[in-house]
């Protein structure tokens, strides 16, 4: 496995998922900072459940795609990449309508693993409606 490239700017940050999962979520990454990953997403019914409510998935994949673009930027010189070991979420509310915006910083950045939270809230009300946590195990090595 070759070192993941890391973008350089918020084009190239949405532009590597416009063909992936958060491209087909409509997710828009804001900022993309050491410390900090900010990326929204329009609440529309193809993201909802049939009860009316946004699929919890939905919000899952919002929050873990910003802690996931928080790891690529912060491996380490010699790391490969990194894939997820562990995540977890608690959900406070939902949004009906407008956009959500997930807000990842670390809670750990080590040389074997890092360690993300993330706030999820609806963008008009600024009501938070889901904290996220996940682990990230940093490969090296691997062919």
């Amino acid at each position: 496995m070759a070192r993941i490239e890391i973008p350089r700017s918020l084009a190239e940050w949405n532009a590597r998922g416009a063909e992936y999962l958060p491209g087909h979520l409509g997710m828009e990454i804001l900022a993309v900072e050491a410390d900090e990953v900010r990326a929204r997403m329009r609440v529309e019914k193809r993201l909802g459940a049939w009860n009316g409510f946004l699929h919890a998935g939905a919000i899952v994949s919002l929050a873990d795609t910003t802690c996931g673009y928080a790891t690529v930027r912060n491996l380490p010189d010699d790391a490969d990449g990194f894939t997820t070991i562990e995540l977890k979420a608690n959900f406070l509310g939902t949004a009906l309508d407008g956009d959500i915006v997930s807000v990842a910083r670390p809670v750990h950045k080590g040389r074997t693993t890092q360690v993300w939270d993330a706030a999820v809230s609806a963008e008009k009300t600024g009501k938070v409606i889901a904290h996220f946590r996940c682990t990230q195990m940093i490969l090296r090595g691997r062919s």
